[in-house]
């Protein structure tokens, strides 16, 4: 289990998905799952997100919406896809408007592969991310230090 030493704020957004994932990644939301039980948060603004959880594949339209939330985004960050499509393209990738997996457009650090992903990968797939970002954290902070701001 991570420690965390603050909220993580995570920043979901829906490429061009089925949906299927998007409902999965609500129910790790509900009770019955408690992703939030892990620190995290669920936000809207990418000014305040430290995760930024996407579904879908990437396609000509949502491609400069997904550059400017993550450029939006604070340092450190993570990047998590959650699903085949967001990991590769999945059954869309042939489409004339499929560019492929969210990594043809921003970083990936996790993948959460799966047609629809379960909510217990993806609540594993953000306990990586805590971690993750948590240790960005720490290396960022030793960074200011060691250049004395």
């Amino acid at each position: 289990m991570a420690k965390v030493k603050r909220s993580p704020w995570v920043l979901h957004y829906d490429g061009s998905s089925c949906n299927g994932c998007d409902i999965e990644v609500l129910a790790c939301l509900t009770p019955v799952y408690d992703a939030e039980r892990f620190g995290i948060i669920n936000t809207g603004d990418p000014l305040q997100a430290d995760i930024f959880l996407i579904t879908g594949g990437i396609n000509s339209q949502n491609q400069p919406v997904v550059k400017q939330l993550y450029e939006q985004m604070s340092n450190p960050k993570v990047v998590v896809a959650v699903g085949t499509c967001a990991c590769t393209g999945g059954i869309f990738k042939e489409c004339y408007n499929i560019k492929g997996g969210v990594d043809t457009t921003i970083p990936v650090d996790i993948y959460v592969p799966g047609c629809a992903a379960r909510p217990q990968s993806i609540i594993d797939g953000l306990v990586q991310a805590i971690n993750l970002f948590e240790k960005r954290c720490d290396d960022y902070a030793y960074q200011l230090n060691a250049e004395g701001q």
